[in-house]
């Protein structure tokens, strides 16, 4: 099936040191850019997963070791990467790469996509995802068949997945996967949890991007999620709370999660909220001390205004 874009879409995968958001680094990145035209480009570089430090009051690049466990996963040692560019380095190539895509993956929106975005952040690029589609693959999947990656290549496929892991493999199956689901769900009727039937599964990338979300989240880490409109702490002592609220009465608990081990888009989330609340402080303040200024006047020396 030929899909009907309106501009490109990346499917992209990741190989990393670990799997928190604020701590993981990325090892090995493959892209495959579906065109508008049909054509599919894809790209893969292995990276020396490196974090900002200073020494002597000068900025280096220190390699970061990727854990044994890790290793054991996808195979990618320290010697592998030890002579491969730093994400740094390798950022314009892959801004220019993706461009104004869409973006698509397994697993993406919950992991890929904000380590993506954090290792962008932490190396001084922004990218900004608010104009951007964002489909999720294994999202799609775990609501229609609720399988594991390689389950759902021979299922959707009829082929084994023998270089699980492999970050090119796991982005062209995922590829490969997702133009069969839009021919096996094409018509087939789909009940959430509320009881509306709809079908979803249709050849359009908004309408799978909002399908394949798997819930609503403020930040990409879903540390921060929205309930009725409103940003709520989605973990630990303030958990469903307002985080306007709790930042008010607690305005500790933000220099907590600012000094804490959270992504940099948490970070940014909560620091637009606190600083709203601040200036929001601010002007009342100012307007208590005019009102008060006003009713000291008006009484002692006449009317102000």
């Amino acid at each position: 099936m030929k899909l009907d874009l309106k501009r490109p879409l990346v499917f992209f995968d990741l190989e990393t040191t670990g799997i928190q958001i604020g701590s993981s680094y990325i090892v090995e990145i493959s892209l495959v850019k579906a065109n508008v035209d049909g054509s599919v480009v894809e790209v893969t570089h292995r990276v020396r997963p490196a974090r900002r430090v200073l020494r002597d009051g000068v900025e280096v690049m220190e390699t970061v070791k990727i854990p044994p466990e890790t290793t054991a996963v996808h195979h990618i040692t320290d010697a592998d990467v030890a002579d491969k560019p730093t994400f740094r380095e390798l950022a314009p190539e892959i801004l220019a790469f993706i461009g104004d895509a869409d973006l698509a993956g397994y697993n993406s929106n919950k992991f890929d996509v904000p380590l993506l975005v954090e290792e962008f952040l932490r190396n001084g690029f922004d990218f900004d995802l608010s104009t951007r589609y964002l489909v999720d693959v294994q999202n799609i999947f775990h609501k229609m068949e609720q399988r594991t990656l390689k389950a759902a290549y021979k299922f959707y496929c009829g082929k084994n997945l023998d270089n699980a892991h492999s970050a090119n493999a796991d982005t062209m199956a995922t590829y490969e996967i997702f133009l069969a689901q839009l021919e096996r769900y094409k018509d087939v009727e789909y009940t959430d949890e509320k009881g509306n039937v709809s079908k979803p599964i249709v050849n359009d990338i908004p309408a799978l991007s909002e399908f394949s979300k798997s819930r609503q989240w403020a930040d990409l880490e879903g540390r921060i999620g929205i309930k009725n409109g409103v940003e709520v702490f989605n973990f630990g002592k303030h958990k469903d709370k307002p985080v306007r609220e709790v930042f008010a009465v607690e305005p500790s608990y933000y220099s907590w999660m600012m000094n804490g081990d959270f992504s940099m888009s948490t970070k940014k989330v909560i620091t637009r909220i606190y600083q709203n609340l601040k200036n929001e402080s601010a002007e009342k303040r100012e307007a208590e001390k005019l009102n008060q200024l006003r009713e000291k006047f008006n009484g002692g020396q006449g009317k102000l205004f």
